[in-house]
């Protein structure tokens, strides 16, 4: 399976798990190769509303160039949303992250496997 696949099941494993919630979410089709700043995942329950950059590695650590982060946090300010990174590492579940969370490299921003306990588990993000 190539990454883009992975990527793409990651983000409708996402989306299942929002809407057994009785969360309504979507997949943003074309995130990251439009004109226009916008997250892989848009999620709400009618209080909160969620937009999210979404990762799968097996790598030990996520990078995330300035710009994507940028973006993330620009289209969160305009659509009044929580922006926020989800990653699932290797045989591991799905952790999400404040953009504060991240750590800053000298292109951008990262994730470390070993600062999970940092990141909010699925249960965690929607209480």
């Amino acid at each position: 399976m190539s990454a883009k696949s992975r990527g793409i099941s990651g983000e409708r494993d996402l989306i299942h798990k929002f809407w057994a919630e009785g969360w309504a979410s979507l997949r943003v089709a074309g995130s990251g190769s439009s004109q226009y700043p916008s997250p892989d995942v848009l999620a709400s329950n009618n209080v909160r509303k969620l937009a999210i950059e979404a990762k799968i590695t097996t790598a030990t650590s996520k990078n995330f160039p300035k710009e994507e982060i940028e973006s993330l946090r620009f289209f969160a300010e305009k659509f009044g949303a929580e922006p926020w990174i989800a990653i699932r590492f290797y045989r591991e579940p799905w952790k999400f992250y404040t953009l504060e969370d991240l750590h800053a490299t000298p292109g951008g921003f990262s994730v470390r496997q070993e600062d999970k306990d940092k990141g909010l588990s699925f249960e965690e993000l929607i209480a």
